[in-house]
């Protein structure tokens, strides 16, 4: 069973949606024992840096979730979940975050550029990992953000996408794969992506 954890914001529904297409069992939750307990950990997002990181401590989530990343246990994050596992953001800011990854959250620079980035996009893979099995380069992912990330260790970007130029779109270190596009709107290769997620983490 995949624990998806329930911090009161993001796109809790849709991923469980996505994981039940694949035949995935997952529940939404917000219990520092079922996050404990279960077999992999999913951190979806929407919405603010801050906010998101005073529900998670006002829950007293945020020891859960490290500790599961810790303890080796598979762990994905989505969208703002791949932003909260750096160190800090600049939103709203400076705010710290769960610093599994050393690196910071920055705002899309002007220059032309729309913003949010929205909609549809293709990632360049960098650096293979198993949650892009049988995804070609460069196929296209749904993406809704205005701020993407900066790690300090270039070894952990495993695909990058061009929007003005070129920014992490995904990472992966050991048992922590996130991703900064939405698997769980991205159609086909979406649930591919949330599948090898699942064989991944020995639930299929």
């Amino acid at each position: 069973m995949i624990a998806i954890v329930d911090y009161g914001m993001g796109n809790l529904r849709s991923v469980e949606k996505g994981f039940l297409r694949v035949g995935v069992n997952s529940v939404v939750t917000s219990s520092q024992e079922i996050i404990n307990t279960a077999k992999a950990v999913v951190l979806p997002g929407v919405g603010a840096f801050k906010d998101c990181m005073k529900n998670l401590t006002d829950l007293a989530l945020t020891e859960a979730i490290v500790r599961s990343i810790e303890k080796g246990k598979p762990f994905l994050g989505i969208c703002l979940g791949l932003q909260l596992l750096f160190s800090e953001s600049e939103e709203f800011g400076r705010c710290k975050g769960l610093d599994v990854f050393r690196g910071g959250v920055v705002r899309f620079q002007e220059d032309g550029l729309k913003i949010p980035h929205m909609g549809w996009n293709s990632i360049q893979i960098v650096k293979d990992n198993p949650l892009l099995k049988d995804i070609p380069d460069n196929a296209y992912f749904y993406f809704v953000h205005s701020y993407y990330v900066l790690p300090d260790d270039r070894d952990i970007i495993s695909t990058v996408t061009d929007y003005g130029s070129a920014f992490t779109s995904m990472v992966w270190k050991d048992n922590v794969f996130a991703t900064q596009f939405h698997p769980e709107k991205s159609q086909e290769l979406g649930l591919k992506l949330l599948r090898n997620f699942g064989v991944f983490a020995g639930v299929i």
